[in-house]
């Protein structure tokens, strides 16, 4: 395995003044870090681990040498990395702040709306709703990915989501479309959609990363441990953080290299697939670490099996309060796209966040006295 370097953003902070300007923002969003861990993991066991702030991290840095030195320095110049605004029709979608998408699953069996979205009535309907509440973008899934859940054929898929990419379109709105075929894709996008989301990294279907490369379009990469029909299959990890984070810097330089722009790539640490309780929970401590692979977040934890784990086992229908903590925890990290179920309650959240976050930045009283 030899050896493999990480930068931890540990202490997050309001703002740079409150820490007379020794903060890193991360990622272009609204999320910042005072002190870093540099990590170095050597066959798998960790070798080395400093902790500082941006100074003494960068003269830690200096000490590195060869790959692993080249490595670490990409890795802090992307936790600095601003990202561009996404191009979805004729929608701008910027990644200055914490953005909303919208799930409208056309399915009938997800694990937690199967059945009620699924005629077109009924979608279009949750559709709108989703827009008017504040969602910038609408992700469109024809096919259930719960553990345990039936594969979809792609003609069948194709029957589900065609209807609900045009009527979405018809609205204006910016659309991803969330599957793990490419033949589905490529319908999809034909009809209007304007973004991948391939909950397998595009590895379950061998010609996905084609139809992305060609259509020119932002995709975003999941982790999940299984390619095959089971994505939760398989789910073994020496160290989950470090796994997942290397699993992604892989795909992204695979979609890199089949020709995809490197600013067309969002990244999905994979919440709830084939990792257990105390996995997940791991992940979402370490969300901030995933800037250093130097490309947007998303956090996609709504209403997902941990939360009823973590209480009193409720149903998928009665994990809201959860899921806006868990939405939270990702603002905090710095995700730009947060993928859920309650449209309405998550963008409340997230503009009661933004007014506490605008107000440290603008507190001027936290600056040091001249």
């Amino acid at each position: 395995m030899g050896d493999a370097v990480y930068l931890h953003p540990l202490t997050l902070v309001p703002g740079p003044q409150a820490v007379e300007g020794e903060a890193v923002r991360l990622g272009g969003s609204m999320a910042y870090a005072r002190e870093f861990a540099l990590v170095v993991r050597t066959n798998g066991a960790v070798s080395e681990r400093i902790v500082g702030t941006p100074k003494e991290i960068e003269a830690a840095l200096a000490r590195l040498s060869g790959a692993l030195a080249q490595d670490a320095a990409a890795q802090w110049a992307n936790l600095t990395k601003t990202h561009a605004p996404l191009q979805l029709g004729s929608r701008t979608i910027r990644l200055d702040q914490p953005q909303i998408m919208g799930i409208l699953n056309v399915t009938p069996d997800s694990f937690s709306d199967g059945g009620q979205h699924d005629a077109i009535e009924a979608g279009r309907a949750h559709a709108a709703a989703m827009l008017e509440a504040g969602a910038a973008i609408i992700d469109i899934g024809g096919e259930s990915t719960r553990p345990g859940a039936a594969a979809t054929f792609e003609d069948e898929e194709i029957r589900r989501i065609v209807p609900a990419v045009e009527y979405c379109a018809s609205m204006g709105a910016a659309i991803s479309l969330d599957t793990r075929r490419a033949g589905v894709l490529a319908a999809g996008l034909a009809a209007g959609a304007h973004m991948a989301n391939d909950v397998s990294a595009l590895r379950y279907d061998p010609r996905s990363i084609e139809v992305v490369a060609s259509a020119a379009c932002p995709v975003i990469l999941m982790h999940a441990p299984g390619a095959g029909e089971d994505l939760h299959a398989g789910g073994t990890y020496a160290d989950v953080v470090s796994d997942v984070f290397d699993f992604l810097k892989s795909a992204r330089a695979r979609a890199i290299a089949a020709g995809i722009a490197e600013d067309r790539i969002i990244l999905d640490p994979g919440i709830g697939f084939g990792k257990s309780l105390a996995e997940n929970l791991a992940l979402l401590n370490a969300l901030p670490l995933f800037h250093a692979l130097g490309s947007p977040l998303m956090l996609g934890a709504s209403r997902k099996r941990m939360i009823g784990a973590l209480s009193v086992e409720e149903s998928a229908d009665q994990r809201l309060a959860g899921s806006i903590a868990l939405a939270v925890k990702g603002m905090e990290a710095g995700v730009h796209l947060l993928r859920v179920h309650d449209v309405a309650e998550t963008v409340q959240a997230r503009n009661v966040w933004r007014g506490l976050r605008d107000a440290a930045l603008t507190d001027f009283s936290a600056l040091p006295m001249m």
